[in-house]
């Protein structure tokens, strides 16, 4: 999933030097009731119900796709062999259960880059091996690179040439104050800190205002680059000491840049405000391609009965970072997609409408591949009757946002309602980012991400700690199952769900 997180305000190393504040989820409350609901009747199925929650929940096959996944495959950067081994893969197991087809269908993505060794020393005020990583399609050093650090805190150009212009070459720098991580091992977090946090890390969040900083905001790092820095250093903003990851070839670094612990950069902060030299070395080798790369996407599908031409689409993004495994993020999305092709063709059950299955590549780097998919398929999007992602962790499903479609609400209600036992579910307004059900918005699909328990994400998430040992594969049966489930309900719909206004995809 991509998401980026706040860097927050220097005040807020008052209440505690470490830790985070979790987002808190929308996911329990209730949807407004107030929207005028579509007149549609799911139909009762009971027998197919309890065939494909007997499949999911007794025969599953999610612990040992996961590991292999994961595992075997491991890491899946796009355009990285591992991604390649892993679209081949998962064509392979989409075949061996049984699917009408399985293909993989090409689309033009780059550079690719691929992580070479680091190490990371600082020098000054004392010597010691720190970790960290380089941010992704950034360049090696070609060396060691030794430097300073410094905290360019200014917000306007004019404060920018004012103080730091003609004081930067061969300094790494720091472009934002630490984030506001609360400490987990410390007293808990009362109502005044909470309040206090998220004050922060909404003033942070929050576009500025006066144009100056607007302004300086969009031209900082290649302000910094042109007065030649070492390279860039980002907070990974997690506890414990957890790095963090992102990058894209559509924003190439043309300067080294490294995540290093939160802990790493708020002691630098300190070292910095109390007026002592940090100095730190860097050897980082890592290599960038020259050209574009073929990527693919996985693709399968059952063919519907009686509407073929007709399409539910289940989907996941099959691409991961590279510190730790990809698990959940987003392994277990995808073995939840081929958990249900398994489970709907072990199941034996007979959709009216096409059930297909899509295994998207290039999501880390800004959706890539779905919108590619989008894209080439858009004569098939008046067809789509739904589009389903899941792409929150490995937790189970405990319902869905309706993504601006609360008359849909009803809808919603009906199809979780015969896999009741696999709940309790919410249906909610709400609008989810961050992942591929967002490629089809444009084109007026109904789409839905759906909302998952979050059973440690924040800590995973694009972490050195995304790996087997954090799944929870009792969620994942879940979550498959509910997935296989309400697929078949929306294929089985007397008629195709009402689009909205099409508009011309943004890329």
């Amino acid at each position: 999933m991509t998401r980026s997180l706040p860097v927050a305000a220097a005040a807020f190393l008052a209440l505690s030097p470490i830790a985070m504040s979790r987002a808190q989820s929308p996911a329990t409350r209730p949807a407004a009731d107030s929207a005028t609901q579509l007149a549609v009747a799911v139909a009762a199925d009971s027998a197919a119900i309890r065939a494909i929650v007997a499949e999911g929940m007794t025969r599953s096959h999610v612990a040992a796709d996961l590991m292999y996944l994961t595992d075997v495959i491991g890491p899946r950067l796009t355009g990285s062999a591992g991604m390649r081994r892993a679209n081949d893969w998962t064509a392979r197991k989409f075949r061996e259960y049984r699917m009408d087809s399985a293909w993989l269908e090409p689309w033009k993505f780059g550079p690719s880059w691929e992580r070479g060794p680091m190490t990371l020393t600082l020098v000054s005020p004392h010597r010691r091996q720190l970790q960290g990583a380089s941010w992704a399609w950034a360049p090696g050093t070609n060396g060691v690179l030794a430097g300073d650090v410094v905290y360019m805190d200014a917000r306007t150009t004019a404060e920018f040439r004012q103080r730091f212009a003609g004081k930067l070459r061969g300094k790494w720098a720091m472009l934002g104050a630490p984030a506001p991580i609360w400490n987990p091992d410390g007293p808990a977090m009362t109502a005044a800190d909470a309040a206090r946090r998220d004050s922060i890390v909404r003033a942070v969040s929050a576009p500025p205002t006066d144009p100056a900083e607007q302004e300086f905001r969009q031209m900082r790092r290649a302000l910094a680059a042109a007065e030649g820095i070492a390279g860039n250093i980002r907070d990974a903003a997690k506890e414990h000491a957890l790095l963090n990851m992102s990058g894209s070839p559509a924003a190439v670094s043309t300067m080294p840049d490294i995540v290093v612990p939160h802990e790493t950069y708020t002691q630098f902060y300190r070292l910095l405000q109390a007026g002592e030299t940090v100095r730190i070395e860097a050897d980082i080798r890592n290599t960038l391609g020259r050209d574009s790369v073929m990527q693919y996407n996985t693709i399968a599908e059952i063919r519907g009965s009686e509407r073929s031409g007709e399409v539910v689409l289940l989907g996941a993004h099959l691409d991961s970072w590279d510190l730790g495994t990809g698990t959940s993020d987003n392994a277990t999305g995808s073995i939840a997609v081929l958990e249900a092709a398994r489970i709907l063709r072990g199941a034996g059950v007979k959709p009216k409408r096409t059930i297909r299955f899509a295994l998207f590549s290039g999501e880390e780097e800004g959706l890539y591949g779905s919108q590619m998919y989008a894209d080439a398929h858009r004569g098939e999007m008046g067809n789509v009757q739904a589009v389903m992602v899941l792409d929150n962790g490995t937790g189970r499903v405990r319902g869905v946002a309706l993504q601006g479609r609360d008359e849909m609400r009803d809808l919603w209600r009906a199809l979780f309602a015969p896999i009741a036992e696999l709940g309790p579910f919410v249906v909610r307004s709400g609008n989810k980012g961050g992942t591929d059900h967002l490629s089809f918005v444009p084109f007026g699909v109904p789409t839905f991400n759906f909302d998952q328990e979050s059973r440690g994400y924040d800590h995973t998430h694009h972490s050195q700690s995304d790996t087997f040992d954090h799944a929870v594969l009792d969620d994942l049966r879940q979550a498959a199952t509910v997935m296989a489930a309400t697929a078949y309900g929306l294929a089985n719909l007397p008629e195709l769900l009402p689009r909205r206004t099409r508009r011309a995809a943004s890329r």
